[in-house]
Protein backbone atom coordinates (compact mmCIF):
# COMPACT_ATOMS: atom_id res chain seq x y z
CA UNK A 1 0.00 0.00 0.00
CA UNK A 2 1.63 3.42 -0.72
CA UNK A 3 1.60 5.92 1.32
CA UNK A 4 -1.16 9.35 0.04
CA UNK A 5 0.55 11.76 1.73
CA UNK A 6 0.25 14.85 3.61
CA UNK A 7 -2.90 16.60 4.40
CA UNK A 8 -1.82 18.08 0.97
CA UNK A 9 -2.13 15.10 -0.74
CA UNK A 10 1.81 15.30 -1.81
CA UNK A 11 3.91 11.95 -1.74
CA UNK A 12 5.57 11.54 1.91
CA UNK A 13 8.15 9.40 3.15
CA UNK A 14 7.42 7.24 6.55
CA UNK A 15 8.60 8.34 10.10
CA UNK A 16 9.58 4.94 10.33
CA UNK A 17 12.15 5.10 6.73
CA UNK A 18 13.01 8.41 7.48
CA UNK A 19 16.17 9.14 9.78
CA UNK A 20 16.17 11.59 12.17
CA UNK A 21 19.10 13.01 13.73
CA UNK A 22 19.55 11.95 17.58
CA UNK A 23 17.91 14.33 19.86
CA UNK A 24 20.10 17.04 21.90
CA UNK A 25 18.61 18.46 24.99
CA UNK A 26 17.76 22.23 25.09
CA UNK A 27 17.93 24.00 28.47
CA UNK A 28 14.41 25.32 26.92
CA UNK A 29 12.86 21.56 26.58
CA UNK A 30 10.43 20.93 29.28
CA UNK A 31 11.23 18.27 32.24
CA UNK A 32 9.14 14.81 31.75
CA UNK A 33 8.38 15.32 28.03
CA UNK A 34 9.68 12.27 25.31
CA UNK A 35 8.11 10.95 22.44
CA UNK A 36 6.40 8.05 24.16
CA UNK A 37 4.33 10.64 25.90
CA UNK A 38 3.81 12.76 22.69
CA UNK A 39 2.13 9.83 21.09
CA UNK A 40 0.41 8.73 24.09
CA UNK A 41 -1.40 11.93 24.54
CA UNK A 42 -2.05 11.90 21.45
CA UNK A 43 -3.73 8.65 20.99
CA UNK A 44 -6.03 9.88 24.23
CA UNK A 45 -6.41 13.21 22.22
CA UNK A 46 -8.02 11.55 19.20
CA UNK A 47 -10.27 8.85 21.28
CA UNK A 48 -11.96 11.31 23.22
CA UNK A 49 -12.15 14.15 20.18
CA UNK A 50 -11.59 12.08 17.28
CA UNK A 51 -9.39 13.16 13.88
CA UNK A 52 -11.23 16.24 12.94
CA UNK A 53 -10.64 18.17 15.94
CA UNK A 54 -6.66 17.34 16.41
CA UNK A 55 -4.11 20.01 15.99
CA UNK A 56 -0.61 19.87 17.19
CA UNK A 57 -1.96 23.10 19.17
CA UNK A 58 -4.38 21.50 20.75
CA UNK A 59 -1.85 18.85 21.95
CA UNK A 60 0.72 20.76 22.94
CA UNK A 61 -2.40 21.84 25.24
CA UNK A 62 -2.53 19.04 26.70
CA UNK A 63 1.11 18.37 27.29
CA UNK A 64 0.99 21.65 28.82
CA UNK A 65 4.24 22.85 26.49
CA UNK A 66 4.22 25.34 23.60
CA UNK A 67 3.68 23.65 20.13
CA UNK A 68 7.62 23.90 19.17
CA UNK A 69 8.39 21.80 22.19
CA UNK A 70 6.53 19.00 20.33
CA UNK A 71 8.19 19.84 17.22
CA UNK A 72 11.58 18.87 18.61
CA UNK A 73 10.12 15.25 18.67
CA UNK A 74 8.55 15.34 15.12
CA UNK A 75 8.81 16.80 12.17
CA UNK A 76 4.85 17.09 11.12
CA UNK A 77 1.48 15.91 12.25
CA UNK A 78 1.90 13.18 9.65
CA UNK A 79 4.72 11.83 11.31
CA UNK A 80 3.12 12.18 14.38
CA UNK A 81 -0.42 10.42 13.30
CA UNK A 82 1.72 7.67 11.87
CA UNK A 83 3.23 6.94 15.57
CA UNK A 84 -0.36 6.64 17.12
CA UNK A 85 -1.73 4.54 14.03
CA UNK A 86 1.22 1.68 15.05
CA UNK A 87 1.52 2.66 18.69
CA UNK A 88 -2.68 1.34 18.72
CA UNK A 89 -1.58 -1.45 16.89
CA UNK A 90 0.71 -2.26 19.66
CA UNK A 91 -2.41 -3.62 21.28
CA UNK A 92 -3.20 -6.53 19.76
CA UNK A 93 -2.64 -9.53 21.55
CA UNK A 94 -1.23 -12.16 19.32
CA UNK A 95 -1.61 -15.89 19.68
CA UNK A 96 0.65 -18.10 21.31
CA UNK A 97 1.97 -20.19 18.19
CA UNK A 98 3.80 -22.72 20.58
CA UNK A 99 -0.06 -23.56 21.95
CA UNK A 100 -0.10 -27.23 20.97
CA UNK A 101 -4.02 -27.30 21.69
CA UNK A 102 -4.49 -24.71 19.44
CA UNK A 103 -4.34 -24.58 15.39
CA UNK A 104 -4.55 -22.14 12.62
CA UNK A 105 -8.11 -20.76 12.50
CA UNK A 106 -8.25 -20.38 16.33
CA UNK A 107 -5.08 -18.50 15.95
CA UNK A 108 -6.81 -16.94 13.00
CA UNK A 109 -10.07 -16.41 14.91
CA UNK A 110 -8.24 -14.52 17.82
CA UNK A 111 -6.50 -12.51 15.37
CA UNK A 112 -9.61 -10.99 13.29
CA UNK A 113 -11.25 -10.65 16.94
CA UNK A 114 -7.98 -8.52 18.29
CA UNK A 115 -7.99 -6.59 15.22
CA UNK A 116 -11.19 -5.58 15.62
CA UNK A 117 -11.73 -4.38 18.78
CA UNK A 118 -8.33 -2.02 18.12
CA UNK A 119 -10.83 -0.51 15.09
CA UNK A 120 -13.82 -0.25 17.00
CA UNK A 121 -11.98 1.01 20.25
CA UNK A 122 -10.11 3.53 18.52
CA UNK A 123 -12.72 4.75 15.85
CA UNK A 124 -9.89 7.42 13.77
CA UNK A 125 -7.70 4.10 13.26
CA UNK A 126 -9.42 2.80 9.79
CA UNK A 127 -9.20 6.03 8.41
CA UNK A 128 -5.39 6.60 9.07
CA UNK A 129 -4.69 3.11 7.71
CA UNK A 130 -6.01 3.56 4.61
CA UNK A 131 -3.65 6.91 4.53
CA UNK A 132 -0.09 5.62 5.55
CA UNK A 133 2.26 3.22 4.69
CA UNK A 134 1.86 1.18 8.47
CA UNK A 135 5.10 -0.16 8.56
CA UNK A 136 5.94 0.28 12.07
CA UNK A 137 7.19 -2.28 14.16
CA UNK A 138 3.61 -3.18 15.77
CA UNK A 139 1.90 -3.20 12.71
CA UNK A 140 4.58 -5.65 11.02
CA UNK A 141 4.82 -7.98 14.22
CA UNK A 142 1.01 -7.74 13.73
CA UNK A 143 1.44 -8.79 9.61
CA UNK A 144 3.64 -11.21 10.36
CA UNK A 145 1.64 -13.01 12.77
CA UNK A 146 -1.13 -13.03 10.24
CA UNK A 147 1.31 -14.47 7.59
CA UNK A 148 2.16 -17.36 10.01
CA UNK A 149 -1.15 -18.21 11.17
CA UNK A 150 -1.77 -18.73 7.23
CA UNK A 151 0.51 -21.06 6.27
CA UNK A 152 -0.61 -23.40 8.83
CA UNK A 153 -3.79 -23.36 6.48
CA UNK A 154 -1.78 -25.49 3.58
CA UNK A 155 -2.71 -22.71 1.50
CA UNK A 156 -0.04 -22.46 -1.23
CA UNK A 157 2.28 -19.28 -1.22
CA UNK A 158 0.48 -17.52 -4.00
CA UNK A 159 -3.09 -18.36 -2.61
CA UNK A 160 -1.96 -16.70 1.12
CA UNK A 161 -2.29 -13.20 0.58
CA UNK A 162 -5.39 -13.49 -1.36
CA UNK A 163 -7.06 -15.24 2.18
CA UNK A 164 -5.47 -12.57 4.46
CA UNK A 165 -6.78 -9.68 2.59
CA UNK A 166 -10.37 -11.65 2.00
CA UNK A 167 -10.08 -11.72 5.67
CA UNK A 168 -8.69 -8.76 7.34
CA UNK A 169 -10.77 -6.67 4.72
CA UNK A 170 -13.83 -7.86 5.58
CA UNK A 171 -12.90 -7.35 9.48
CA UNK A 172 -12.00 -3.77 8.41
CA UNK A 173 -15.10 -3.36 6.78
CA UNK A 174 -16.93 -4.82 9.66
CA UNK A 175 -15.46 -2.56 12.51
CA UNK A 176 -15.19 0.82 11.11
CA UNK A 177 -19.23 0.57 10.11
CA UNK A 178 -19.44 -0.96 13.22
CA UNK A 179 -17.78 1.73 15.10
CA UNK A 180 -18.91 4.75 13.29
CA UNK A 181 -22.61 3.63 14.25
CA UNK A 182 -21.98 3.42 17.99
CA UNK A 183 -20.24 6.78 17.41
CA UNK A 184 -23.80 7.97 15.92
CA UNK A 185 -25.60 6.37 18.74
CA UNK A 186 -23.23 8.10 21.37
CA UNK A 187 -23.73 11.41 19.88
CA UNK A 188 -27.56 10.96 19.35
CA UNK A 189 -27.88 10.27 23.23
CA UNK A 190 -29.52 6.64 22.26
CA UNK A 191 -28.68 3.15 23.29
CA UNK A 192 -27.97 0.57 20.33
CA UNK A 193 -31.20 -1.19 20.88
CA UNK A 194 -33.06 2.52 20.72
CA UNK A 195 -31.58 3.44 17.47
CA UNK A 196 -32.32 0.04 15.79
CA UNK A 197 -35.96 0.27 16.90
CA UNK A 198 -35.99 3.76 15.38
CA UNK A 199 -35.08 2.82 12.25
CA UNK A 200 -37.47 -0.29 12.22
CA UNK A 201 -40.43 2.35 13.27
CA UNK A 202 -39.01 4.68 10.30
CA UNK A 203 -39.09 1.94 7.86
CA UNK A 204 -41.91 -0.18 8.92
CA UNK A 205 -44.99 0.01 6.43
CA UNK A 206 -43.55 1.77 3.68
CA UNK A 207 -43.52 -0.59 0.63
CA UNK A 208 -40.16 0.01 -0.69
CA UNK A 209 -38.81 -1.84 2.34
CA UNK A 210 -41.87 -4.48 2.89
CA UNK A 211 -39.17 -7.39 1.11
CA UNK A 212 -36.05 -6.45 3.61
CA UNK A 213 -38.59 -6.02 6.87
CA UNK A 214 -40.27 -9.41 5.78
CA UNK A 215 -36.50 -11.24 6.09
CA UNK A 216 -35.52 -8.74 9.22
CA UNK A 217 -38.97 -9.79 11.13
CA UNK A 218 -38.10 -13.81 10.54
CA UNK A 219 -35.13 -13.23 11.69
CA UNK A 220 -35.56 -10.89 14.83
CA UNK A 221 -38.16 -13.63 16.01
CA UNK A 222 -35.57 -16.37 16.09
CA UNK A 223 -33.29 -14.42 17.61
CA UNK A 224 -36.18 -12.67 20.02
CA UNK A 225 -34.89 -11.38 23.27
CA UNK A 226 -31.27 -10.72 21.81
CA UNK A 227 -29.81 -7.17 21.60
CA UNK A 228 -28.19 -5.15 18.57
CA UNK A 229 -24.66 -6.33 20.33
CA UNK A 230 -25.53 -9.54 20.58
CA UNK A 231 -26.55 -9.80 17.02
CA UNK A 232 -23.53 -7.93 16.01
CA UNK A 233 -21.05 -10.29 17.59
CA UNK A 234 -23.29 -13.43 16.12
CA UNK A 235 -22.75 -11.75 12.45
CA UNK A 236 -19.39 -11.10 13.31
CA UNK A 237 -18.55 -14.80 14.15
CA UNK A 238 -20.83 -16.56 11.45
CA UNK A 239 -19.35 -13.90 8.60
CA UNK A 240 -16.01 -15.14 10.40
CA UNK A 241 -16.60 -18.83 10.12
CA UNK A 242 -17.75 -18.56 6.16
CA UNK A 243 -14.41 -16.81 5.33
CA UNK A 244 -12.45 -19.74 7.18
CA UNK A 245 -15.02 -22.39 5.83
CA UNK A 246 -13.90 -21.13 2.07
CA UNK A 247 -10.13 -20.90 2.70
CA UNK A 248 -10.47 -24.81 3.30
CA UNK A 249 -13.20 -25.30 0.51
CA UNK A 250 -10.79 -23.42 -1.88
CA UNK A 251 -7.28 -25.61 -0.36
CA UNK A 252 -9.10 -28.77 -0.70
CA UNK A 253 -10.24 -28.22 -4.16
CA UNK A 254 -6.65 -27.00 -4.88
CA UNK A 255 -5.01 -30.63 -2.87
CA UNK A 256 -8.16 -32.55 -5.54
CA UNK A 257 -6.91 -30.61 -8.45
CA UNK A 258 -2.93 -31.44 -8.13
CA UNK A 259 -3.52 -35.44 -7.72
CA UNK A 260 -5.79 -34.93 -10.92
CA UNK A 261 -9.00 -35.63 -9.36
Amino acid sequence: MEATGSRAGKPRKSVWLTERPPLKRKADQPAGLDLDKIVETTVRLLDAEGLAKFSMRRLAAALGVTAMSVYWYVDTKDDLLELAIDAVAGEIDLPDENDPEADWRDHLRHLAAEYRKVLVTHRWAPRLLGEYLNVGPHAIAFSNATLRVMQGSGLSQEEISGALGAVFQFVYGFSTIEGLHEERCRETGKTLDEHFQEVIGAVQGRPEFAETMEMSEKSLKIQQGVGVREMRERDFAYALDVQIAGIEALRDRGRSAGRGE
